[in-house]
């Protein structure tokens, strides 16, 4: 049974006041897990029924009020209890969790392995199907006093979840209906060129005054239907999360799950997919008798043929300027795809400058295969399904120089007066078709009320908000291309005085209740204390005047400037494709688009005059 994929024998979805919002349970695999209780030749099947959701919501909470937190600590504490998760000592248990069912006739049971994932304001348990030995595994793990995640222990917790695939299928099923009660459904972009590029001399020219073709996202012929007035579905996860927990639309979920996983097995977590089966059903088209249709690809597609590739990167920066502290950075990205091709044909897609990408990390969607990597390149082959899909992920090195380098400096001349000093130089190394599209530097204030500035840089423009400044070097309306430019900025800023406040007395005894974990709800009785640098981030913010007159702007993070920018036409990484080697079979006449974009993610200058955390990189 644990080779057989993933089957769910229940699904719940909670509240942070420990209520169940939502719940469905599957008997064929019920029927399934009591099979095989009886073929071990006993009969707790018949003692570990699933529970009822008023069971379930009073064994979270009682979860929560033994570990602490919703998730709890991971680790063992001198709180912890033979029996408990905490008691295991392994982090994976914040997310693979147990709960202890209570009976008021007869004896108690434990439901396990709950994969268990926060979005929102919402828990989501997911209850997959295990056979009788790994579950007597983990009993045995409750009640070991040398447990623990060491790799050289037999029968530890990670042995025991890798013979279990049902658990990553598990955690897919809860990452995708978070995804539905939040309304982050939108598929991946995919990034083409509303006009031809001719190359040179002439992209240079254009680019540089702004005229040059600007890609832009195009949507995925995959059209889902239009979510009920009170479903999220479709709106920004962010604003779902405003003003705390939002409904969700039950019968949008209970569709999903009844097309995505029938009877309890998941066949396809697309949600464009399953809701355009929905919609449009499956396709009528004959297929040859030698090909099998995928799952993925429920309906064939019909009309022009074209194939669009996009490689989208992401830089996270620290850059320091100094001698003893080395800059960082970091490259993430993806390859997302839309092949808008006839039938169910092959693509195969090379890639090249893995070498100078230095790729550390890269993962690959369940439709690619992909070939060992030879040399400076390497070969994947899928069959692409419809809409817009990511192709893989990965993490590389930057292979370029930093697009915008230079120094940022901040002293603070007075109590509420600071002189600063900019020197930057744009795009140095990059030439054509690499365009930097608009590029803004920011100075966060968090813990100052800005009053004015003064000073005027050599190119661009400067605007202040309440807690910043910022300094638009590159607008969006005019790209850099071609060429590099320094750009300097010196000035000052005032600030409004600061208004001192008492320290709360909430800050000088703070209850163990107050540190809440991220992932959980303000009734969370903490007892680890795992939060407790934010929550005295949060009254710093709030209550706490300046350290000290030298750095009375800075606690912690915060003295620093962070650069915005987007630049198409080139990766950082270095990783590409070469859109005359991607090949189909069947051949057809398809043109292949490629372009790409990199934007900044993490970017920070830290002040060369002030303090800056840094970490010792291995050689």
């Amino acid at each position: 049974m644990s080779g057989g994929g993933c089957s769910v024998r229940a699904i719940w979805i909670l509240t942070p006041h420990d209520a169940v919002a939502f719940s469905r349970r599957f008997a064929v695999v019920e029927k399934r897990w009591r099979v095989a209780w009886e073929a071990e030749g006993g009969a707790r099947a018949e003692m570990m029924p699933l529970p009822a959701d008023y069971e379930v919501a009073a064994a979270f909470a009682e979860r929560r009020r033994r570990e602490g937190t919703a998730r709890g600590s991971g680790i063992r504490t001198s709180m912890s209890s033979a029996g408990s998760d905490s008691w295991v000592d392994d982090p994976i248990t914040r997310h693979i969790i147990s709960l202890h069912i209570d009976k008021e006739e007869g004896e108690g049971f434990m439901l396990w392995p709950v994969v268990l994932q926060k979005r929102g304001s919402y828990y989501i348990l997911v209850l997959p199907l295990v056979d009788p030995q790994s579950f007597k595994a983990y009993e045995s793990l409750l009640k070991r006093s040398d447990c623990g995640s060491s790799a050289k222990e037999k029968g530890n917790l990670s042995s025991i979840l890798l013979n279990l695939p049902c658990i990553t299928g598990a955690l897919m099923v809860a990452h995708v209906i978070g995804d539905i009660i939040t309304g982050d459904t939108a598929e991946p972009e995919v990034i083409v060129s509303t006009g031809p590029s001719v190359g040179g001399l002439l992209d240079s020219l254009t680019g540089s005054i702004g005229i040059s073709a600007r890609p832009k996202p195009i949507a995925a012929p995959v059209a889902a239907p239009t979510a009920s007035i009170s479903s999220p579905v479709g709106a920004p996860q962010s604003e779902s999360l405003k003003g705390g927990m939002r409904p969700f639309d039950k019968d949008l979920l209970r569709n999903f799950i009844l097309g995505a996983m029938p009877f309890g097995t998941p066949q396809d977590l697309n949600y464009a997919n399953v809701t355009s089966v929905r919609t449009t059903g499956f396709s009528a088209d004959p297929l040859p008798t030698d090909q099998k249709q995928p799952a993925w690809k429920p309906y064939l597609y019909k009309g022009r043929q074209r194939t669009l590739f996009s490689s989208l990167e992401t830089l996270n920066a620290a850059l320091y300027d100094r001698d003893d502290v080395q800059d960082f950075l970091s490259v993430s990205g993806q390859v997302t795809c839309r092949a808008e091709l006839e039938g169910l044909p092959d693509v195969s897609l090379p890639l090249s400058g893995l070498k100078a990408a230095r790729v550390e990390v890269s993962s690959f969607h369940h439709c690619v295969q992909a070939s060992e990597p030879t040399n400076d390149k390497q070969t994947l082959i899928f069959q692409p399904p419809l809409g817009n899909f990511v192709l893989m992920h990965y993490q590389a090195s930057c292979n370029m120089d930093p697009p915008v380098k230079g120094f940022y400096q901040l002293s603070m001349v007075s109590e509420n007066e600071g002189a600063f000093l900019f020197k930057l130089r744009l795009m140095e190394g990059y030439k054509s078709p690499f365009l930097m599209e608009f590029c803004m530097v920011t100075m966060p204030f968090p813990r100052r009320r800005v009053a004015s500035y003064d000073g005027n840089p050599s190119v661009g423009t400067v605007s202040m908000t309440e807690h910043s400044i910022e300094w638009r070097i590159v607008s969006s309306g005019r790209g850099l291309s071609g060429r590099s430019i320094e750009a300097t900025f010196s000035g000052t800023v005032r600030f409004h005085p600061i208004t001192i406040q008492r320290v709360n007395s909430s800050f000088r005894s703070v209850p163990s209740t107050a540190f809440v974990e991220d992932s959980d709800s303000e009734q969370d009785n903490t007892k680890n204390g795992a939060n407790l640098d934010d929550y005295l981030m949060e009254k710093m913010n709030k209550d706490l005047q300046a350290v000290n007159l030298e750095e009375p702007l800075s606690w912690q993070a915060y003295n620093y400037a962070k650069v915005s920018f987007k630049i198409v036409g080139g990766t950082l990484s270095g990783l590409t494709i070469d859109p005359k080697s991607v090949t189909i079979y069947p051949s057809v006449k398809a043109p292949v688009e490629y372009s790409m974009q990199a934007s900044s993610g993490d970017y920070i200058l830290w002040n060369t005059l002030g303090k800056c955390p840094s970490a010792a990189l291995p050689k």
